[in-house]
């Protein structure tokens, strides 16, 4: 347990350090948060090879799977395995599950992040 702990803790090290150079290289000048955007983005692109490859090929270890998938994507970013996790009530044709996720997690986490802001202004 303890070794996977670290191996999630140290993939979201390097994602996260990633996706703090991806904002450096990508500063927006315009107002459109553009770094997080292509973040967003390419995480997606990343778990969906990495899901895709997992799949295929059956005899990858966990460890590897929660190191890039758990670890470094969700270092670099959470949205990746929202869309993941989207995708896969789509295949499941829970369409419910599916608005609900989605909706309530967009909606609610706007609403959420002016709440708490609110709070501690």
């Amino acid at each position: 347990m303890l070794r996977n702990i670290l191996l999630v803790g140290a993939g979201s090290f390097i994602g996260g350090a990633l996706r703090y150079i991806v904002s450096l290289l990508l500063k927006y000048t315009d107002g459109f948060p553009r770094a997080t955007f292509i973040v967003n983005l390419l995480g997606c692109l990343i778990i969906g090879l990495l899901w895709g490859l997992f799949t295929r090929f059956t005899n990858v270890s966990q460890q590897l799977i929660l190191f890039l998938c758990v670890g470094f994507c969700g270092g670099f970013t959470t949205f990746s395995t929202f869309s993941k996790e989207s995708f896969q009530l789509i295949q499941l044709g829970n369409w419910l599950y599916f608005s609900l996720y989605v909706v309530g997690s967009i909606v609610l986490g706007i609403l959420l992040v002016a709440a708490g802001y609110q709070i501690a202004k």
